[in-house]
């Protein structure tokens, strides 16, 4: 009797167990979410839309009337190249993780694995997320207009004096050495060297902001001033392009943050509360400090507030609550003002259109203030217990990203500038870029 029992027991296991096992390989296996797909593409749709048509207007209208196109044909070029280079080689660089271990640094902490070149494995069917719960091929695209913006960024720091061949191998290196590599050690994941730190950069104010601001730094200085610059009057040929230009980044903007979240939920709900109170806190407190110090607020003033904002929270938008984006978004928009007005003019660089006065600083002061309100001791929804060690993580984060982009950029420009020669000549810049480089113009006579 005892004997049938467990012969009996053991013909039902026979038949219970493999279809458990099926159960659980059914609960583990990757389920595509539909709403978090949805979300994903539009906030995709939108962060491009930043670069063309946002970036382009911003800049296109800052410049005098004979380099719009130049500057626009830019941003347009770079969006072309940068899709093909991420597909090639760019999202393994940044995302493959072969090699990598959590708290030990080799190269691959640096720089990412080629198990992704070509987007080799990449189907129909891959699923990514947080959970696994939206198509791979959206995650590759929109981390594809993150690394199609920030080389754009660059552009408004050496605008009007840079050829168009040598900008093009410009990006194209610098993504390759630079941007694709900072990617990886913030974004992969464990083993990557800033991501082991722990430094806090929920949607790029390292990766995209401080990046492209210090590179549009040492751009600029290493071409140079442009000719009859500050004396000569420089002044933007068309501010209601600029303006239409910033609200179309204000609005993309959302999809940056908030696509960030990775997924349609609380995240992604707070980071675009914050966003907008960040944006609007850095467009007042630029334009008072404006109106007190010049005795005037400017379009162009409350145009370039709208952005400081927009980078400063940029890394803090998925652990900060609403009360430490104002305070973000308020100090940005201060000091951001002082840097592209009172600062750029004291050390005499020209910077053309604030690239790193406004990206560079807005990114610097957002990634350590986040290390301050990310504390839920301050309203904050990240995990941060002590402030002062954190904020000693951004800071980190902010120097390494500095003195890395820096070096490396002037290393390129340097090599460049003696293989092929970096600035148009003084007649052609005379005559300007739409001209000289496209043969087309973008006004009337």
């Amino acid at each position: 009797m005892t004997l049938r029992k467990f012969a009996g027991l053991g013909a039902l296991l026979s038949i219970v167990m493999p279809s458990l096992a099926m159960a659980a390989d059914e609960v583990a296996a990757p389920v595509l979410n539909s709403g978090d797909t949805a979300w994903m593409l539009t906030a995709t749709a939108l962060v491009l839309f930043m670069t063309i048509p946002g970036l382009a207007l911003f800049y296109g209208g800052m410049v005098r009337s004979k380099n719009i196109l130049s500057v626009m044909m830019q941003c347009f070029a770079i969006t072309g190249l940068i899709s093909i280079l991420w597909v090639v080689y760019g999202y393994s660089i940044a995302f493959d993780t072969t090699g990598m271990e959590q708290g030990v640094v080799n190269f691959n902490s640096f720089f990412g694995g080629m198990g992704k070149a070509f987007l080799a494995g990449v189907t129909p069917a891959s699923i990514t997320g947080p959970a696994a719960l939206f198509p791979e091929a959206v995650f590759i695209t929109f981390q594809m207009t993150f690394a199609i913006i920030t080389p754009a960024l660059i552009v408004g720091a050496f605008a009007e004096r840079m050829k168009f061949s040598a900008m093009l191998i410009f990006m194209a290196i610098w993504f390759t050495l630079v941007y694709a590599p900072i990617a990886h050690m913030v974004w992969s994941g464990n083993g990557g060297l800033m991501w082991d730190w722990g430094v806090l950069d929920f949607a790029g104010g390292t990766v995209v902001h401080i990046n492209a601001g210090v590179a549009g730094l040492v751009a600029c200085i290493v071409l140079g001033k442009r000719k009859g610059f500050p004396t000569t009057p420089m002044a933007p040929h068309n501010l209601g392009y600029t303006l239409v230009g910033a609200a179309m980044l204000w609005i993309g903007w959302f999809g940056f943050n908030a696509g960030s979240a990775a997924a349609a939920n609380g995240t992604a709900g707070m980071a675009m509360l914050v966003t907008q109170i960040a944006t609007a806190a850095a467009a007042l407190g630029w334009m008072f400090a404006e109106w007190i110090t010049h005795g005037k607020p400017s379009a162009l003033g409350i145009a370039s507030g709208v952005v400081a904002g927009l980078v400063a929270v940029t890394p803090a938008a998925g652990t900060v609550g609403p009360m430490g984006a104002l305070v973000i978004g308020l100090v940005a928009g201060v000091v951001c003002f002082f840097c592209a007005t009172s600062l750029k003019r004291k050390l005499g660089y020209d910077d053309s259109l604030d690239a790193f006065g406004v990206h560079g600083i807005g990114g610097i002061v957002g990634a350590i203030l986040t290390g301050v309100f990310a504390a839920p001791a301050l309203g904050g929804f990240g995990t941060v217990t002590d402030i002062a060690a954190q904020v000693w993580i951004q800071c980190k984060g902010v120097g390494f990203t500095v003195i890395y982009t820096a070096i490396v950029t002037y290393v390129i420009l340097k090599v460049l500038d003696m293989v092929m020669g970096l600035r148009v000549t003084e007649e052609e810049e005379a005559v300007g870029l739409d001209l000289a480089q496209h043969n087309e113009r973008g006004y009337n006579l």
